[in-house]
């Protein structure tokens, strides 16, 4: 979906948007799964300590679930691409910063587009609406610039409509 300015838009309020929170929990999510699964085993198979059938479910059946749990906590913010993003569109640019919030973590990305030459963006959703991404472009006078993927997933639901509605506040109109 393509977004350009709407011209009547007559009052806006600039803002900064930060989801450190949201990546901060979403580690320290991960650092207590692994801690508990690590707890686990040891409780079951080196002390022994766990005894068997416990609620109705063997050993076998116990490891297996939470594997699967640990997994999933561990793969999902893969698979939905979070990324760490803050977006300001106070003063003359509208700035990006993002990077890959996995397990590894990864390459820190800026991009810095002054409002004048801001030709746009477009938004795509995939997998049912799980992956979420904006792709920004930027007028030069060779053409216009295609900025690579930034991916939206780990933003909230109010924290990406703030980002399109600046967004489009200051895309030109077709």
């Amino acid at each position: 979906m393509d977004y350009n300015a709407d011209n009547s838009l007559s009052y806006y309020c600039f803002s900064t948007i930060d989801n450190s929170l949201t990546i901060k929990i979403q580690r320290l999510t991960l650092f207590g799964a692994s801690i508990l699964i690590l707890g686990y085993f040891a409780l079951t198979y080196f002390e022994r300590l766990i005894k068997y059938p416990l609620l109705g479910m063997s050993e076998t059946s116990w490891t297996i679930m939470l594997i699967i749990v640990y997994l999933i906590i561990v793969f999902l913010p893969w698979i939905r691409k979070y990324q760490f993003v803050y977006f300001s569109d106070e003063g003359d640019c509208i700035i990006f910063r993002y990077f890959e919030s996995g397990i590894f973590g990864g390459k820190k990305n800026s991009v810095e587009i002054n409002k004048k030459t801001f030709s746009g963006f477009k938004t795509e959703s995939r997998f049912l609406g799980l992956i979420q991404s904006i792709t920004l472009f930027q007028q030069y006078k060779e053409g216009v610039a295609k900025y690579p993927v930034i991916y939206i997933s780990a933003l909230s639901k109010r924290e990406r409509e703030k980002v399109i509605k600046s967004l489009k506040q200051f895309a030109p109109p077709l």
